[in-house]
């Protein structure tokens, strides 16, 4: 069966984005071009290791001696998004992820595979690139726009519940009770 590739290059919007409550969020990574959307679920944890991952690249690219490229060290002010995710219809809950610089053009690239049943939930960014999927989301993003998602992805991520001061774990809205640690 051959992949259905859903390809974007120099696209509209990327966007890492929820639906629910704190404590019950929906992530989804979100992309449009023109009138092209794709919505594909991620797991929190997923949505944090990306926006690390991809600030490390571009860290890592400010600091290579003989680097051509003009690398921003914060998030340029007309590409920030803070608006809502659009409408959205899942395509599929993301397993396999990879994260790669491209030269040629200049771009981040990130590619996200479907959830297999043998996938183990702790792999957000796997040694190997051997994913085989069905159908694959492949996104690349000029430097600034790739520096403007990260820190959007860190702040949507840190909008979540927030965290006792004793005990760590996070506080519903409908009450906490502490588990101390014990001493």
């Amino acid at each position: 069966m051959p992949t259905t590739v859903h390809e974007f290059v120099w696209p509209d919007r990327v966007v890492v984005g929820t639906i629910g409550l704190p404590g019950a969020r929906t992530f989804y990574l979100q992309v449009r071009a023109g009138k092209q959307i794709v919505s594909i679920a991620l797991e929190k944890q997923q949505s944090a290791q990306l926006a690390e991952k991809i600030d490390e690249i571009l860290d890592q690219l400010i600091s290579l001696e003989g680097n051509p490229f003009s690398v921003p060290t914060s998030t340029p002010i007309e590409l920030v998004d803070n608006e809502q995710l659009e409408a959205v219809e899942e395509q599929f809950r993301t397993g396999v992820m990879s994260l790669g610089w491209d030269p040629t053009t200049a771009q981040i690239v990130v590619e996200a595979y479907p959830l297999s049943d043998t996938e183990r939930e702790d792999e957000a960014f796997p040694d190997d690139d051997d994913a085989d999927a069905s159908e694959v989301l492949r996104v690349s993003m000029p430097v600034g726009t790739a520096r403007a998602f990260a820190k959007r992805t860190r702040e949507v991520v840190g909008a979540g519940r927030p965290i006792c001061v004793l005990c760590g774990q996070p506080i519903d809205a409908d009450g906490h009770t502490c588990a101390l640690p014990e001493a």
